[in-house]
Parts: C-alpha cells; structure tokens; sequence
C-alpha cells in the first residue's frame, strides 16, 4: 500500500510539474511558425525550413503524398513495396556495371512475368511447365544479382553520420527521414534527388520475399488475424479496408514493371514536401535545395480517390474463433481530420482510453475487473479520408466478450447523456497538449509534422493551431458528438471467443 501511494505522488507530482510548464512551452512551439520558411521550387516541389541552430545537426523529411489508399486491387501493398526499393540506389549508387545490371534485370523481369502468368493460368497451371520456369527465374535473379552492391546508398549515409535513417508507408503518406551533421546539407540534397530521380529498383523480387515473410509473421498475432478480418467489414468502399501491407497473392504477383509506373506517377516533383528542421541557414540552404531538388521531373499532382464510404446501415459483426483469449473490438465510423468535430474525438478517446486514469480503464479494469486491458482510439486507419474511432476491451480470465461489451456501452452511453465534469475535461486537455508537444520535441518530430499538416490539413500552418483546436472543445461538443457517432448502425464489432476446450493459448 506504501508503495502504490507514493508511485501516485509522483505521478500526481509529475502531472503538476507538467501542467505548470506547458504554457511555456507551448508559447515557445507558437513562437516557432513565425521562424518557418516555405518556397514552391520551379518545379512544384513544396520545401518547409525551420532554423532551429541549438545543436549543429538537420533533420530531413521527403514526404510522398502516396499510400496505401492509393493502390487498386490486384496491387495492394505496392505503397510499402516501393518504399523499400527506395533505398536499393540509382543509376551510380548500388550498381557495379549499371548497364550490365539493367540488362540483367530486364531479363529476370521477363523471367518472373512467364512465370508469373503461368501462375495465374486458368483453370490451374500447367506442372510441367511450372518448374523450368521457375529455376529460369531463378538462374535470371542469380544473374542479376552480380552486379549489386548491397546497402550502399546506407553505407554512404552511415560514413557521413547519418541517425535514423528510416522510412514509413501508411494508408495517407510514405515518408523518408534521417539526420545529419549540419555541414552535409548538400550531400542529402544531393542523394534525395538522385534517388528520387533516377531511382534503381534491383532486388525488387528478393525485397517481396522480406515484405511477405513480415506478413507472415504479423499473422501469427491473433489480434492481426482478427483486424485482418474486421476491418474489411467496417469498410465497404473505402481503401482503408485494405492493410497497407497488402494481400499475399497480389505481394507474390507484383513485378518491378508496376513498381516503376508507381513511382512515375506518385513519385514526382508536385507530389513531394520536403521538411527540413535544424542548424540550417534558409538563405544559403535554398540555391542548393533548387540547384538538386529542383532535378526531380514535375509530373502532375494525382487525382486522390473518388470512391466515398457510403454510410452504414446496420451493425455488423465479426466473430473470429481462436485459442487465445477473449477480445472485443468496436468501432463506429467518423469523419476525417479536417472536419470541425476532429479534436472532439481526440477528446472523447483520451476520456476512453488515455491510461489508467481513463473510464474503460477504470470502469473494466480496476472496478468490475472484467478485463485486463481496455482503451480507445481516436482513428484507426488514415486521416485523409473518413475513418474509424475504436474501443477495445481483452477479457479477464473467467470472464466474457457480452460483459465486457455491455461495459463499454455504458460508458459510451455516458459521454452521449452526462456533462463532462470541468476537471476532466482540463485533465485531458493537458494530456492531449502535452502528448502534441512530446510528439514535436525533436527536430525530426516538428518536420515530420510540418509535412503532416501541409499534405493532410492543406497548410503546414495547421500544425500551429492543433492546441488552439483541442483547447476550444466544450462539454457540449463532446455530448453532440458521441450522440451522433455512437450509434448501433454505425457500429462494426469484432470479437474474439476462444475456442471451446483449447483454453488460452496466447
């Protein structure tokens, strides 16, 4: 009992401490939007400079206003696929006889398309034909492969200083990101735009082989299998129903030919934000951004989707039979992040879920003990586009999905019929501040927000009025919002129900 009371003095403590410094800090990140520099290359590339000259290190971000939500069936995953070749090399980086390779790498190419279509062939393939084709292909990739320097475009980077070098591909966005020593600005200019220039895509089939072997693994989680199954039904129409990762026979079917009409459509000048944030002088950085950023081909900004969720008429629900233990997953349709009511469900997931101080938690966990974990979500999916606001709940031993279920509707019941008290509404408030601002204390953090806010909210200047936003949020907004999110048709639910007899594995 001792120790449980001083951990919540310090805690308490803590939260204080927090609450007392974010007007400063807070004021400081507002302090920063007058700082930032902004400038449209000749070519339509949007570059975002913030001189930040504490340390004498840059952060980098190239934002690419492509993801999953892009992709069109027979070649889901071709967002992630793209981002690893990325980082294959060009035309002088990675190859050891370019001219050989591409020669090389056409023929493997050749090689997998008969392979592929035999594959494919209606109604089965033929056996016989199946094996020579494959030991071609395979011969045809040995080929190939002579000519690689692995990981060179890495090497490059890691011998010069390079942290963090990294990328990430969601359902709105792919983006690339690394730091570097302050003096090396025009090495990274000079790397980005020959990689997104004249990008290589070698060991494209070896990559695929990484990508669905991470598949692979992401399916031995009970809790991936059963979103796996769920999100589809919450979606009708919208992409987001499909994970970024992508289907496995579209990932073995994919070739290098679509990956290259990939990046001539979405990887071009016009669908490009760099964001760079740190020891950076925006005057002598801009004639070297335009000297080598302003290489890249201009292209057309894409048309986005056109396909809108209709809305849902019914509840819907998915039962998934499997040994680990009992889950429920329920999820009611919202609107994107630039509708008005965005930070109400900030809110409304904060009150939910935000830690062990949070009403499911509370409520679930610690009072009715009915479950040993439950929270909420403000948006699962993209951002871009309508999405999903999620509650969860994971059973407790002995316990099941029904009463856990009912729970949570209660306390969804609660946020649509009771006021939220003022103190609570302060206490998420200052939560959701300070989790904004941890999310920007660092160069990289702020750039890839800035890149965020310009691509996802039109302006990168949004990012600067995200407290202002949150802060406005009244106890009516919440009630209003809750009222007309939380409703049976709107809902999808997803459980879990462990088999009968095989216990909890898991």
């Amino acid at each position: 009992m001792t120790t449980h009371r001083r951990g919540t003095v310090l805690v308490l403590a803590a939260l204080l401490a927090a609450a007392l410094a974010l007007p400063a800090t807070a004021q400081g990140f507002k302090d920063l939007e007058n700082k930032v520099v902004e400038k449209t290359l000749p070519n339509g590339l949007k570059v975002l400079i913030l001189p930040r000259p504490e340390a004498p290190v840059v952060s980098f971000v190239t934002y690419a206003d492509v993801g999953g939500v892009n992709e069109d069936q027979n070649a889901t995953g071709l967002a992630h696929v793209f981002e690893h070749m990325a980082f294959k090399g060009t035309t002088t980086i990675g190859t050891r006889d370019y001219a050989k390779e591409k020669a090389a790498m056409a023929k493997e190419d050749e090689a997998f398309i008969a392979l592929r279509a035999e594959r494919l062939r209606r109604p089965r393939p033929d056996e016989a034909k199946l094996k020579p084709l494959e030991e071609a292909f395979k011969k045809a990739q040995t080929d190939a492969q002579q000519y690689v320097i692995p990981n060179e475009f890495g090497e490059i980077l890691d011998r010069e200083g390079a942290q963090g070098l990294n990328a990430f591909t969601s359902f709105d966005q792919t983006v690339y990101h690394y730091s570097l020593p302050s003096n090396k600005l025009a090495l990274w200019a000079a790397l980005e735009s020959d990689r997104f220039t004249h990008p290589v895509l070698r060991e494209f089939y070896k990559e695929k082989d990484v990508i669905m072997e991470e598949k692979r693994m992401g399916e031995s989680n009970p809790m991936r299998r059963l979103f796996d199954d769920f999100v589809p039904v919450a979606y009708k129409a919208s992409m987001y129903r499909s994970f970024v990762i992508g289907h496995m026979s579209d990932l073995q079917a994919l070739t290098r030919p679509q990956a290259q009409a990939w990046f001539d459509k979405y990887y071009r000048a016009r669908n490009l934000t760099v964001a760079i944030v740190g020891d950076v002088d925006p005057k002598t950085a801009m004639p070297v951004l335009v000297k080598y950023l302003g290489q890249i081909p201009a292209g057309t900004k894409p048309e986005g989707p056109v396909t809108v969720e209709p809305p849902q008429r019914e509840e819907k629900r998915v039962i998934m039979q499997d040994p680990s233990q009992p889950v429920v997953i329920i999820a009611y349709h919202r609107p994107d992040v630039n509708d008005p009511d965005d930070p109400v469900y900030d809110v409304m997931a904060d009150l939910l879920g935000g830690g062990r101080s949070s009403r499911l938690y509370t409520k679930l966990v610690k009072e009715k003990q009915i479950a040993l974990a439950a929270g909420a979500m403000s948006s699962l999916g993209g951002q871009k586009y309508p999405g999903l606001f999620v509650a969860y709940a994971v059973a407790n031993k002995g316990k099941t999905n029904a009463e856990n279920e009912a729970a949570v509707y209660e306390e969804l019941d609660r946020l649509q019929k009771e006021p939220v008290s003022k103190e609570e509404l302060d206490g998420v408030k200052a939560r959701q501040k300070m989790a904004f601002l941890n999310s920007i204390d660092s160069n990289m953090g702020i750039g890839i927000q800035l890149a965020f806010a310009q691509n996802l909210q039109g302006d990168w200047r949004a990012m600067f009025s995200n407290l202002d936003r949150i802060d406005a949020v009244t106890p009516e907004d919440v009630m209003r919002v809750a009222k007309k999110t939380f409703l049976r048709s709107n809902r999808t639910v997803g459980l879990i129900e462990t088999e009968p007899g095989k216990g909890t594995a898991q």
